[in-house]
């Protein structure tokens, strides 16, 4: 790959030893610039980072949203196009290829595109999530610094936005989070997903994800836009239940074995029941005040 190319990846990361080797070594030897961007760990990743040749900023965590709108002000200044990973996250030979082709060649994509979805590969307890809607899903991850902007309302996660053209690769993007093997640390963590979700939705109201314009037949963040503004609709608790057929039964997730009838179970029954009662909580307590 050619030296003059503009690309960095950013990497955010909080006590990630477990899951950024896999990440950091699927970058290693093709993406000129690497930084780690952390908010405090405790544990090995900075010394992983380092020992794999990346740079490493420290910053405070707030959210997401805004920990990616720091990185990209202050990390890697003279990039033009940003990977922007979690740390759970690593690039297939596949992915890498297609990525190393766009740029080696100066491809005239890179001149009139603003971004670039990457085919996201969930794996769960070493199962690759196959079924239920949740394969191929596309995530905005490569994108033109000077184009990208954020969701405000973004609370439990982070979502890249671009207004150009943008266009899907080829290859995978491998999603897995090792520590999501030991089932309490996923309980754990989705119990504060739940809470963020809850107040999102609340933040949001009726209307969908202000980053993306609701589209059924648009690009894949418009199309998750439209399906959240129904969802906002749909009656709480009964919407849980409702979750899990669609993903289990009508889009074939039962066919993805014991992890997926785990992972589908807790998607619906865990982390979307909590959110609703999340949300009574949140509407009690305005009602107590007033």
């Amino acid at each position: 790959m050619s030296a003059a190319m503009s690309l960095a990846a950013i990497v955010l990361t909080w006590n990630e030893e477990e899951n950024l080797p896999a990440c950091l070594e699927s970058l290693r030897g093709w993406v000129p610039t690497i930084v780690v961007v952390d908010s405090g760990s405790t544990d090995r990743t900075r010394e992983i980072a380092v020992e794999h040749g990346a740079h490493v900023l420290e910053h405070p965590f707030e959210s997401h949203t805004r920990q990616w709108q720091w990185a990209l002000e202050y990390a890697a200044l003279d990039a033009e196009w940003i990977l922007g990973l979690d740390a759970d996250q690593a690039v297939t030979p596949e992915l890498r290829a297609s990525i190393e082709q766009l740029f080696s060649r100066r491809d005239p994509r890179l001149q009139s595109r603003h971004g670039f979805f990457l085919n996201r590969r969930q794996i769960f307890r070493g199962r690759w999530i196959r079924h239920g809607g949740y394969y191929p899903k596309y995530l905005l991850k490569l994108f033109r610094r000077d184009a990208v902007r954020f969701d405000p309302t973004d609370l439990m996660d982070h979502h890249f936005h671009v207004d150009g053209p943008v266009e899907p690769l080829d290859g995978d993007l491998i999603e897995r989070n090792r520590k999501e093997d030991v089932i309490s640390f996923w309980l754990t963590k989705h119990v504060r997903y739940a809470e963020l979700l809850a107040q999102e939705e609340r933040l949001r109201g009726d209307a969908s994800a202000t980053g993306a314009q609701p589209d059924l037949f648009g690009s894949p963040d418009q199309r998750v836009a439209w399906m959240k503004r129904r969802w906002y609709t749909l009656p709480r608790y009964w919407r849980a239940g409702a979750y899990f057929l669609y993903r289990y039964v009508f889009r074939l997730g039962f066919l993805d074995g014991k992890e997926g009838f785990v992972f589908h179970a807790l998607q619906a029954f865990w982390l979307r029941l909590i959110v609703d009662v999340n949300l009574d909580e949140l509407e009690r307590d305005v009602r107590s005040r007033h």
